[in-house]
C-alpha cells in the first residue's frame, strides 16, 4: 500500500478583496492586475484571526472527511511562512486544538512549495510503516505581511488554508514519483523582511522553467508521459506561470486548476485549496493521474504525481 490522500479540508476567510477595491488604496486598475495575474480578487483575514486558526478549521474538515478522530494523527506538519509567532509553531498549537495527544508537530517553511515538501515528506513515514496517519496542512495569512503601498506584490497575495490526511491508500494509488529542489543563490529574488521583497522578473523566468520541467521529470520517473495526466494542480502564483505549465504538458485548459481569479497567491495553501475546489467541481475522480507543481522563495520547489483515490 502507497501513501496517499484520504482526507481533504480548506478554509477561506469570509472578507472578499476585489481589484476594484484595490483600485482606491493604490495606483493600479482591475484591467492591469487582471492582464498581468489573472487574479480578480482574493480573500483576507480580519485582524484576531491568524494562521493558526485557519489551519484548525481546514483540518478539522480533512479529518472529518478522513473519517478518523484526531487522536488517531500520528505527526502534524504545517507549511507556512506566516506563524502566529516565531515559537511555538503552528503545528504544536493545532495539535493542542485539535486535541491529537499523540502527533509528533512541526512547521515546514519551504514557503509557496511548503505543501509539497509536506505531502513528500509524510509519504516517507508512511512508506516506511513508522507512522500510519498524517495531517498535512497548508496556511497562510500573507496579508500581515505585504506592503499594502507597493502594488507589485499587494495585488498578488491572499489568506488562506487547506488540509489533507494521508495514509495508506490501496495498491496502484496514492504517491507515485516526486521531486524536491533548491537553489539557495536564488534567495534573493523573494524573501521577507518586514515585508515581502520580490524581483518578479527574475520569479518568473525561474518559475516558468522550473514548473514544466518538475511536471515532466515526476512524470519520467512514475515511468509516465504527458498523455496519462488527467489533471494539473499548480501552485496558483500567476496566470502565464500557470499556463507555461500546463503548456509544457499539452493539456487542454479544462484539465488545469485556475483557483488564481477568486483566491490570489496563497502560498502553501494555494495546492490544497484548489484539490478541494476542483474534488467538488467533479474534476477530479479515483484513478485520475494528478500532477501537483509549485514554487516558491528560497528558491524551493517540487512536485509530485499522484493516482488518486483510497
Amino acid at each position: 500500500m502507497g501513501a496517499g490522500i484520504i482526507g481533504i479540508g480548506r478554509y477561506l476567510p469570509e472578507k472578499v478583496l476585489t481589484n476594484f477595491d484595490l483600485e482606491k488604496m493604490m495606483d493600479t486598475s482591475d484591467e492591469w492586475i487582471r492582464t498581468r495575474t489573472g487574479i480578480e480578487e482574493r480573500r483576507i483575514a480580519t485582524d484576531d484571526m491568524d494562521t493558526s486558526d485557519m489551519a484548525y478549521f481546514a483540518a478539522k474538515k480533512a479529518i472529518e472527511d478522513a473519517k478518523i478522530s484526531p487522536q488517531d494523527i500520528d505527526l502534524i506538519l504545517v507549511a507556512t511562512v506566516t506563524p502566529d509567532r516565531a515559537f511555538p509553531s503552528v503545528a504544536c498549537m493545532l495539535q493542542e486544538r485539535l486535541g491529537a495527544v499523540k502527533a509528533a508537530a512541526l512547521d515546514i517553511s519551504a514557503a509557496c512549495a511548503g505543501f509539497i515538501y509536506g505531502m513528500v515528506t509524510a509519504s516517507q513515514f508512511i512508506d516506511n510503516g513508522a507512522y500510519r496517519y498524517i495531517l498535512v496542512v497548508g496556511a497562510e495569512k500573507l496579508s500581515k505581511i505585504i506592503d499594502w503601498n507597493d502594488r507589485n506584490t499587494a495585488v498578488l497575495f491572499g489568506d488562506g488554508a487547506g488540509a489533507v490526511v494521508m495514509g495508506p491508500v490501496s495498491e496502484g494509488r496514492g504517491i507515485l514519483s516526486f521531486e524536491l529542489g533548491a537553489d539557495g543563490t536564488g534567495g534573493k529574488h523573494l524573501y521577507k523582511e518586514e515585508y515581502i521583497v520580490m524581483n518578479g522578473r527574475e520569479v518568473f523566468k525561474f518559475a516558468v522553467r522550473q514548473m514544466g520541467e518538475s511536471c515532466i521529470h515526476v512524470l519520467e520517473k512514475a515511468g509516465l508521459s504527458k498523455n496519462d495526466v488527467d489533471f494539473l494542480i499548480p501552485h496558483q502564483a500567476n496566470i502565464r506561470i500557470v499556463e507555461a505549465a500546463r503548456q509544457r504538458l499539452e493539456l487542454p485548459e479544462e484539465k488545469m486548476s485556475t483557483t488564481i481569479r477568486k483566491y490570489g497567491n496563497t502560498s502553501a495553501a494555494s495546492i490544497p485549496i484548489s484539490i478541494v475546489e476542483e474534488l467538488e467541481a467533479g474534476k477530479i475522480k479515483d484513478d485520475d493521474l494528478i500532477i501537483m507543481v509549485g514554487f516558491g522563495g528560497g528558491l524551493t520547489w517540487g512536485a509530485i504525481a499522484l493516482r488518486w483515490g483510497r
